[in-house]
């Protein structure tokens, strides 16, 4: 845990001698994209099929009908974006690289070199820039190759990305020192439960389950290879990110305030709870729901997987620093809805439309350091979307809030967050929403052959703090 006593030291010095609106001087500052969303060439040089190249392709009905056929181009463009982080003034870069560049059919019979040179282009780049790079080793970008012989939902699958990510540390080890295993897990088994997400198998409550399994279980076999094989040489931190949006009571009632706890166990404890909980294993509030929901389905078994006590004591502690994605807060009461079975009826809870409010982020923090406690906390998402324009000043305001959330936390209540990353660098393709939803500090014209970045109001504003790690007087609040 050398982070966190590092950042102990640091948060000890900062208390004393600096004021409330400014960060520890080691604090990281960042900028975030993952590799279908702005990358573009998405059959370029030799690159593999994901299952988002697929979905977007043949299933337009869930989609504005935009892809990441060509988005950001940041495939041929990758020299201007660290030119916008430089300007940014940002310590890191958080990017994914896609599987199926590197990897066209997933698995080590063809390993593609004009992939691996893409990406040792772009961290050379970042790092003759001083910016370090914090790779997303898998960003919801599954090889089509692997969504065939099930994906996520097969535990083979496990064996697959250890195999890739060895690739990845062999090949860029020696100068990336911040890694994240998979991003967002919540997000990515969805396309395991619904059709709208890819790779689109709407086997609600059953194959979200099982790809929850293989993640952790792939999470923390990627962690140990790490720590046994390449850690001395390249001494750099392994982690995995979750989405933790806010989520709160609706009343200050005892029965809303476990509605919310059941809810915040379903989200991340599922996945959580078994890599930085001292106990390990599943939260029992899930366990016990959906056992006990299955077997009054009439199943013979529990549709959610058991851990042998071996997986649980080599799963357990396995990270270096915990990542948070986080943009809004919702309220929650106790309730039962959504089809049966799915994650959303085994939680019995009913959740109600998000809304802005910093205050969520740093009860989330909070609700981290208590329930994990030993892990720095890296927050490898937050922002907010508009529709577009350069005179951002909702996003400002947004980050001001947000920012100073992340300023009570650190001062106010402890918590060792080590890193703040904005997302996004650019506005990327956004999902479903397409080109719709636009969350960058760098306006980019779709329109244009050329993808022209031009930078918003916030990316002043960003750079200011990220260059003085400190939220400015007439900003704090």
């Amino acid at each position: 845990m050398s982070l966190l006593i590092a950042f102990t030291a640091v948060l000890a010095v900062a208390s004393a001698q600096t004021a409330t609106n400014r960060f520890p001087d080691d604090f990281l500052f960042g900028a975030v994209t993952s590799a279908y969303q702005v990358e573009g060439a998405w059959n370029e040089d030799g690159k593999g099929e994901s299952i988002q190249d697929y979905f977007f392709h043949n299933h337009p009905e869930y989609t504005t009908g935009d892809t990441g056929d060509v988005a950001c181009d940041s495939y041929h463009k990758y020299q201007d974006d660290v030119q916008m982080l430089k300007a940014l003034n940002a310590d890191v870069y958080r990017f994914s690289i896609s599987w199926s560049r590197v990897l066209p059919t997933g698995d080590l019979d063809v390993i593609n070199q004009a992939g691996i040179d893409y990406y040792n282009n772009l961290i050379n780049e970042l790092l003759a820039n001083g910016i370090q790079p914090l790779v997303t080793i898998y960003h919801w970008d599954l090889p089509q190759a692997l969504q065939y012989i099930g994906g996520w939902s097969n535990e083979l699958l496990v064996d697959y990305f250890v195999e890739y990510a060895r690739l990845l540390f062999q090949n860029f080890g020696d100068r990336v020192k911040w890694w994240i295993t998979i991003n967002a897990p919540a997000g990515l088994v969805n396309g395991y439960a619904m059709n709208e997400v890819a790779p689109s198998q709407p086997a609600s409550g059953i194959g979200d389950y099982l790809a929850t399994h293989t993640v952790i279980k792939a999470h923390a076999r990627v962690w140990h290879l790490y720590d046994e094989q390449f850690r001395a040489s390249q001494n750099g931190s392994v982690g995995i990110t979750f989405e933790m949006d806010g989520l709160e009571p609706l009343t200050n009632s005892t029965e809303d305030a476990e509605a919310a706890e059941r809810a915040r166990q379903f989200q991340v404890g599922i996945f959580a709870h078994p890599i930085y909980s001292q106990d390990g294993d599943y939260p029992a509030v899930v366990r016990q729901l959906v056992d006990a929901n299955s077997e009054a389905e009439g199943r013979p078994r529990s549709r959610l997987p058991t851990f042998p006590q071996e997986e649980i004591e080599y799963i357990r502690g396995s990270a270096d620093f915990l990542g948070v994605i986080h943009f809004e807060t919702s309220f929650v009461t106790p309730g039962v809805t959504g089809e049966s079975p799915s994650k959303t009826r085994d939680s019995a809870v009913i959740t109600t439309s998000a809304e802005t409010v910093p205050w969520g982020l740093r009860s989330q923090l909070n609700w981290i350091a208590n329930e994990y406690p030993g892990y720095p906390v890296f927050i490898t998402e937050n922002g907010v979307s508009n529709s577009g324009g350069r005179n951002d000043s909702d996003r400002i305001e947004f980050y001001t809030g947000y920012l100073g959330a992340v300023l009570e936390s650190i001062h106010e209540d402890g918590v060792p967050v080590i890193g703040f990353l904005a997302w996004s660098l650019m506005d990327t393709l956004e999902w479903n929403s397409g080109f719709t939803a636009k969350y960058g500090l760098y306006e980019v014209d779709f329109s244009s052959p050329n993808r022209t970045r031009t930078p918003k109001d916030s990316a002043g504003f960003m750079a200011e703090i990220f260059s003085s790690k400190q939220l400015p007087n007439q900003y704090n609040q």
